[in-house]
This record gives C-alpha cells, structure tokens and sequence, in this order.
C-alpha cells in the first residue's frame, strides 16, 4: 500500500503484488469464514481439462488460507483504496502469487481465485508460480514438459473458476519475467489456441534494454552513454541485484571490466547485450546486470531521455522488431 499513491494519477494497471504478506496468518474468524464458503467444494475437486479428480479437504482448504487469505485480503484492501480514487473503470488490476518457494498446484490455484472473488476484486490477470528459472532477461531455465503441464492445467482451473465465481471472462494467466523465454514460447502458443486463452506477458525490461541496443548501435554520444551505464551499473552491483535476487543468476567473474567496456566498439556492446544464445559475443551475465540496471538510466534524467529521442529510429527499430517478431509472433501467431 505504500507504495500506491504516486502511481494513482498515471497509471491504469496496478499489479497487487502481497508476496509480504503470503504465508501470515489471517484472522481466525477470517478463515472459518472461507472455510465455509468453500465447503460446498470439499471432497472430490473436478476440473474440466484435468484428467484426474483432486481430493479437497477441510485440512486443504485451511492450509491453502494459511499460506494465501492475508495476502489476498491486502490486495482487497489495495484495491478498494485504487476503486475509491480512480473508479471502477479507470484501470485493470492483477494479482501476484508467484513470489513463493514452490508453484501453486491447481487446487491451491482454485481457492486462492475463490478468496479473490470473495474479495469482491474484478482481476483481470494472475500470476502464479511456475516451475524453472524466470531470471530477468535471459531464456527460461527448468523443464519445459513440466511447465507445459503446469500452464495447460492452470489455463483449466481459470475457466472453471471464471463459472463458478462469476470472475470476469477476460481473466488470463501472467507469466512475470515473462519476456525473452524464447523457449516456451511454442507450448505457450499452443495451449492458448486449445484453451482460447488470453495471456499477459511484461515487456518492460526486454524494452528496456533494446533501447540500450540502440543506443550503442548509433554510435557517438549515445554509445558512450551506455558505456557509462554499465560503469555505474557494474560499480553499484550489489544494491542494484538485492532487490531481484530470486530472479537473477550473475556470475561476477564473466561481467566484463568496465574499462574494457569503454573501448568497445557498437557492434561489440551491441552484441554481447542482444538476445542471440548462438553469438559467441553474446553475455547472459553482463545482460542480467544491465536489465536491474534501469535504475542507472532513471538517475540520468533528461541526458537518457534526450538520447533516445535523438536516436529515435534506431531505438524504434530494435524495440519493435524485437517486440513483433521475438514475443507477439512466436506467442500469438
């Protein structure tokens, strides 16, 4: 909730991320409360699309509320406090559940959707845990039949809770860090189209960082501008990856020295930044670093700004082709 009010006037999608608050326990009355509501499914859970009944006790239901009521009711709080100042229309609210040690299995899915509903909150997208690695910027890492089953029966639980809670039909999955995991893209595009699914995937790091592309691909100031950023960002390392410490892998010994960096040329710093695994020029570490590097650029103010709107085309270029034929293409087409 603190962190709100500054975004209020500009934004129009609020993602409720109460990881905080994800494992606290909630108010007893609270809880017996859900409890009741969810006695009606107590027993054998069916999910049309799962292929298997799953067995739902009172036991289940109370260690599902243990690990997710609270966080579910701040981001009701949240909500309601967005819905007060903007209006009921003004924006698209997601809720995050995806910063827990072990992905949410679909019973588990299925009542932390039925504490939303009860929440009263129009989610129009949710992201839960996955299995594998969903590191900031780089390709997914984990196996991909077990993330396959897991988005195919998540897809499942979402359209039979969308019956049964009267939740809004345009609910879809969200996958944080989403972007740059080449890899899953085709199990993605597939069980979207066998599910007649939408989906929400972020693209602001992966933005961010075909802005960088273009800048060291327009040469001059816009190159050593870049070059500066990884300076600042290489010298500021630890505080910049704390926040982001479950999303990124960076070995120090494979980041380039920053004074070597300064003698790149475009095609170098271009290369070792962009998303080609198959470029010998290519770096995962020095990538990561920069994608939590944004805070470098934020702290230039107008002389970032300013460069991109000098370097427009460029820029434009790397971020669109990237974004169509990268992300939209192998996800939607």
């Amino acid at each position: 909730m603190k962190t709100v009010d500054a975004f209020i006037p500009a934004s129009d999608f609020f993602t409720l991320d109460v990881a905080d608050f994800t494992g606290k326990a909630a108010e007893v009355n609270a809880v017996e409360a859900f409890l009741k509501a969810a006695s009606r499914y107590t027993g054998s859970l069916f999910i049309p699309g799962i292929d298997r009944p799953f067995p739902l006790t009172e036991e289940t239901v109370r260690g599902a509320a243990g690990k997710f009521l609270l966080a579910v009711q701040e981001a009701g709080r949240i909500y309601r406090y967005l819905e007060e100042r903007k209006g009921k229309e003004a924006f698209v609210t997601e809720v995050s559940v995806d910063e827990t040690e072990t992905p949410q299995n679909p019973v588990e899915l299925f009542l932390i959707l039925a504490m939303i509903s009860e929440e009263r909150i129009p989610i129009q997208t949710i992201a839960p845990k996955f299995t594998g690695r969903f590191n900031k910027g780089v390709d997914y890492v984990g196996d991909l039949g077990q993330f396959a089953k897991e988005f195919d029966e998540d897809l499942s639980v979402i359209a039979f809770a969308v019956r049964e809670f009267g939740l809004p039909e345009s609910l879809k999955l969200s996958i944080h860090s989403g972007s740059d995991k080449f890899s899953i893209y085709p199990i993605i595009n597939r069980l979207i189209k066998k599910h007649h699914a939408g989906l929400h995937v972020k693209t602001a790091g992966t933005t961010w960082l075909e802005e960088v592309i273009g800048l060291a691909e327009s040469g001059g100031e816009g190159l050593a501008l870049v070059k500066e950023v990884y300076a600042q960002a290489n010298e500021h390392f630890a505080e910049l990856a704390a926040p982001y410490s479950t999303v990124i892998d960076i070995d120090v010994t494979k980041l380039p020295d920053p004074q070597s960096v300064m003698g790149w040329s475009s095609a170098q710093y271009a290369n070792a930044l962009r998303h080609v695994e198959s470029s010998p020029d290519y770096n995962p570490d020095l990538r990561q670093l920069l994608h939590v590097g944004f805070k470098v650029a934020a702290g230039m103010g107008k002389r970032f700004t300013e460069a991109l709107r000098a370097n427009e085309q460029i820029v434009g270029r790397n971020v669109t082709e990237n974004l169509f034929d990268r992300h939209l293409q192998p996800i939607f087409a």
